[in-house]
């Protein structure tokens, strides 16, 4: 790589992306790389506050940023996850389908360990959509050491993959509303409709509803009953506090199922419930969920849909992020929440 004044350059090859911001309007490629500099270029130039312009001249084992960008994302961007033509230095990876994005977080810290290499992601379980940016590589110079990309490539070699989108499962739900209040018909329910549209999002095979008065022995047939129908998942509102006539969680305990959690550091969604009855997921979701856009059960439902079973460890770490704002305009998943 030479530099040389602008004024010189007029005839020779850009050797990079040259980048221009209008603040709060515009970022893009102003120049190409590769791009036979004009004398009409010069003053546009010198606009961009170029007053040196670098011209390609490579080094024995140097590799240029736009085909470092091209291998890192050919190494790291495998299985359903694509990326971009590299522009100004960087490949962006994208999602070939919707599901949770899943990374090897100790494979992804030994790439960005490597000198040069920078390969920034969406967090840990987001939830993408087909399409979706999910990650952007490059190298930080404007040239790198041909052993560093070979690292990587090395790294990527074996089955671990960096990145991951799992698709959902088509499973089997139902939901068990319970509460006297309900049964009886003195108040409307209003939990059944926010269930359906968040089971609806993931596709589910819904095989329906049943009401509940507060009765042990009536809860548990139920849950025995979409069991037997082949429920996956069976989500239970009503009665999931502490108070002594709230009798979800004593009916989840006493139906079989192992419990994972009673309670999770996690707002809203702390009464929060889970346990497995064989391999079905039973789920106790306190009122909050009727209240709130986002809680605890929209963090736990993608990782249900694609397969994971949760441990108490799990739950136990969601109280890092675990705490909501409650943001006038819920923007989750694209926020801190449980992340």
């Amino acid at each position: 790589m030479k530099k040389v004044p602008v004024e010189k350059a007029v005839g020779m090859i850009l050797c990079h992306d040259i980048t221009r911001i209008t603040p709060g309007k515009f970022k893009g490629r102003a120049f190409k790389k590769g791009h036979i500099i004009q004398k009409e270029d010069v003053e546009k130039l010198l606009e961009l506050g170029k007053e040196q312009i670098y011209i390609w001249k490579p080094k024995a084992g140097e590799v240029h940023e736009d085909e470092a960008a091209l291998r890192i994302a050919r190494a790291v961007a495998r299985g359903n996850i694509g990326y971009d033509v590299p522009k100004e230095g960087k490949s962006t990876l994208k999602s070939k389908e919707r599901g949770l994005l899943k990374i090897n977080s100790e494979l992804l810290y030994k790439i960005n360990s490597i000198e040069d290499i920078s390969v920034a992601s969406l967090p840990q379980n987001f939830i993408v959509e087909r399409g979706q940016k999910l990650a952007g590589v490059r190298i930080i110079p404007l040239a790198t050491k041909k052993e560093n990309l070979i690292q990587i490539e090395e790294l990527c070699q074996g089955e671990e993959k960096v990145f991951e989108i799992i698709k959902y499962k088509e499973l089997k739900a139902s939901i068990i509303t319970t509460g006297n209040e309900i049964y009886r018909k003195r108040i409307q329910d209003k939990f059944g409709p926010v269930i359906r549209k968040k089971l609806e999002y993931f596709k589910a095979q819904y095989i329906g509803q049943t009401f509940c008065p507060d009765n042990i022995e009536e809860i548990i047939k139920e849950i025995l009953h979409y069991k037997q129908q082949g429920a996956d998942l069976i989500i239970l509102t009503g009665g999931m506090s502490v108070d002594p006539d709230d009798l979800t969680p004593g009916a989840i305990r006493e139906s079989g199922a192992k419990v994972v959690t009673y309670g999770a550091p996690v707002q809203p969604g702390n009464m929060f419930m889970m346990a497995y009855l064989g391999n079905t997921v039973l789920l106790g979701v306190p009122g909050c969920a009727m209240y709130y856009r986002t809680t605890i059960l929209d963090v736990v439902l993608p990782q249900i849909f694609i397969g994971e079973v949760l441990n108490k460890e799990d739950f136990i770490k969601m109280g890092e992020g675990g705490f909501c704002l409650n943001c006038e305009v819920c923007r989750y998943p694209q926020c801190f929440f449980c992340r």
